[in-house]
């Protein structure tokens, strides 16, 4: 028989408090006795709390939502280690953190052997030791390293552990131990056991996928559609999500509250609450790194074909002389040499775009993207690609702004061919972004201008 306990538990009795006698004094002996016809042991570690409206009860939910998302961003690297002999059994990096995990574990390890020996040259300052629980300084980084019977859970943070996320690492090992108690036994009789299988349980326990890349469903169900209209701030969400899908092929929670908090002054705490709903409801939709990286790669096959060739995105400076010199520079350079080169290019890029020097940027960026294809540096040319992505937008606006601007000064100068001639220019601008979300109003309203001043010639 598996016996489960079941925390936290809401329970609604089914009774407003201003027609109920017992409230609030026998609150507590009544929801027990409710509970118990249920077949539900109340005997041990039964906490209760009155939380008497709608308001609260939401308010409670949005505060423990915004715990979990601050202790998953809190995480870096998540290790399990097996007791028996020291191994890793699962490495989990959910950040760039640059932690060399050999070293680590190896730290780890000879800290525990002489916290475990009683030396009391161990300094309690920078070492501090809570029955199976560790917590100490390792590099720029905080540990927290847990013990459970069969293994240790290592957690790489930022900064100190939550009371609430040491409370979650000691409830997943209890949890990973039970439902994984065959293969921990089998890997200890006979090691070379892989433990892949479990990283999903990891994921679905430490609330990773709040920190994964999103993206947006494509159909919304007429009924969910009604409901976001008459949610203003689940309205807000999307669109803003929609606006960072225009330049990427996914956003991140983290990015999607700081652009909503620029418009609209609402506590982060609340918006996520309401970004987590649309989560819930798969309205917004988090995929896994590995997808991420397969849409960087079909973006290198679709917008930088000849790029695949080795060959530069612009055929307008494919005949700079610089172009030409790199192109002789690459044939002899080692690894080493193009990514300096590469950085070099990527911060003059970036110099240019403060500048507002946009198409000096065109140019660096293309020549970054040139050494990165050619010597296959897969993380450079998807990183690249966005950069250029983002800069060929600002252009974009830029021209398009222009066209808009220069068409309204010439149809007030009653100039209606000329003015017609910007509307078209800014209409192709569009037309050439139309699978960007948000730019259908746009062009109507170029469309309508035009056919407005058609009517004058």
């Amino acid at each position: 028989m598996v016996y489960f306990q079941i925390s936290p538990v809401g329970f609604d009795c089914g009774l407003d408090k201003n027609n109920c006698d017992k409230y609030p004094d026998y609150c507590k002996e009544c929801v027990r006795s409710q509970l118990e016809e249920f077949g539900l042991d109340l005997k041990h570690n039964l906490k209760f709390s009155i939380i008497d409206s709608k308001e609260k009860r939401i308010q409670m939910v949005q505060d423990l939502i915004w715990q979990k998302f601050l202790d998953v961003l809190n995480i870096k690297h998540i290790i399990l280690i097996a007791k028996h002999s020291g191994n890793t059994i699962i490495d989990y990096p959910i950040s760039g953190s640059g932690v060399n995990t050999e070293l680590l574990t190896g730290f780890m390890q000879a800290n525990i052997a002489f916290s475990e020996s009683g030396d009391p040259s161990l300094s309690s300052e920078n070492y501090n030791i809570n029955h199976q629980d560790y917590e100490f300084q390792y590099e720029k980084f905080n540990i927290l390293l847990k013990n459970g019977q069969y293994i240790r859970a290592c957690l790489v943070l930022d900064h100190k552990a939550s009371s609430s996320l040491k409370t979650l690492v000691s409830e997943f090992l209890q949890d990973y131990e039970v439902r994984y108690l065959e293969k921990l036994e089998n890997y200890i009789k006979h090691g070379k056991l892989s433990f892949k299988d479990t990283i999903d349980f990891v994921i679905e326990t430490f609330n990773i996928k709040l920190v994964f890349p999103m993206v947006l469903t494509h159909t919304i169900l007429p009924e969910m559609l009604d409901s976001i209209k008459k949610n203003p701030k689940q309205k807000a969400i999307i669109d803003f999500a929609k606006q960072l899908l225009d330049t990427k092929q996914f956003f991140f929670i983290i990015n999607l509250l700081d652009e909503v908090q620029k418009i609209v002054h609402i506590e982060s705490n609340i918006l996520l609450y309401e970004i987590y709903q649309l989560l819930e409801k798969n309205i917004i939709i988090p995929t896994t790194i590995e997808f991420a990286e397969s849409k960087i790669l079909q973006f290198q096959e679709s917008q930088a074909t000849r790029i695949a060739n080795n060959e530069l995105i612009s055929s307008l400076i494919g005949n700079d002389d610089e172009i030409n010199e790199l192109k002789e520079r690459a044939k002899n350079m080692d690894e080493e040499e193009a990514k300096v080169s590469i950085n070099s290019f990527i911060k003059k890029a970036e110099t240019a775009e403060r500048g507002l020097i946009y198409k000096e940027a065109q140019k660096e960026y293309e020549k970054a993207l040139y050494l990165a294809t050619g010597f296959d540096f897969k993380e450079d040319i998807g990183r690249i690609s966005f950069m250029i992505l983002e800069n060929d937008k600002r252009v974009s606006d830029l021209e398009l702004e222009y066209s808009l601007n220069a068409g309204e000064k010439a149809e007030k100068r009653k100039d209606y061919i000329n003015a017609i001639n910007y509307y078209r220019q800014g209409l192709v601008l569009l037309r050439k972004a139309e699978h960007f979300n948000g730019n259908e109003s746009q062009i109507k309203k170029f469309e309508k201008k035009i056919i407005h001043l058609q009517k004058h010639l």
